[in-house]
């Protein structure tokens, strides 16, 4: 995993994405949890691509999402209701899920920031839930995914006898 800082500084000379960990795939009603997730991740030494930072005045918004998500590691799409009813948001992920059909690298994490279904494929992807918990659970909850791995519990869980 490519571990580094975002924004311009994560980028080619050329204006293209540089290997950037993670592309941040959502829909314009979704911005706020987008850039959340986005600065949680860089905070923690990811680096991120998200449009709303990345895709500046000039660019092609077709061609930029096309280079995201060839450059990426991975793909966070930031899963609601009007994410779902999204063509382009559809483009995105399945890009991802493409390129990582049985799940083994997770190139695809689904974060869901409310009560919405996961249809078709997305039905079959662990998705964590970032709606209904505290800003730090939620924070926890983007990290552990962005880590991957086992979910072991650091202390031994209590006798449940």
């Amino acid at each position: 995993m490519n571990v580094g800082t975002g924004g311009v500084a994560g980028r080619e000379a050329s204006g293209g994405p540089a290997g950037v960990a993670f592309f941040v795939s959502y829909t314009r009603a979704d911005r706020r949890w987008a850039e959340w997730i986005a600065w949680v991740l860089e905070e923690n030494g990811y680096s991120t691509l998200l449009q709303v930072w990345d895709f500046g005045p000039g660019s092609r918004f077709v061609e930029e999402m096309h280079r995201a998500a060839g450059a990426a590691e991975r793909t966070v799409a930031v899963l609601s209701s009007e994410y779902l009813d999204s063509r382009f948001g559809a483009a995105e992920w399945q890009a991802a899920w493409a390129d990582d059909p049985d799940g083994r690298l997770r190139k695809l994490l689904a974060f869901r920031i409310e009560d919405c279904p996961r249809p078709g494929l997305l039905g079959q992807l662990v998705s964590v839930d970032l709606f209904g918990v505290t800003e730090e659970v939620a924070a926890a909850r983007v990290l552990a995914a962005a880590r991957g791995g086992r979910e072991k519990p650091p202390t031994r869980p209590a006798f449940p006898g």
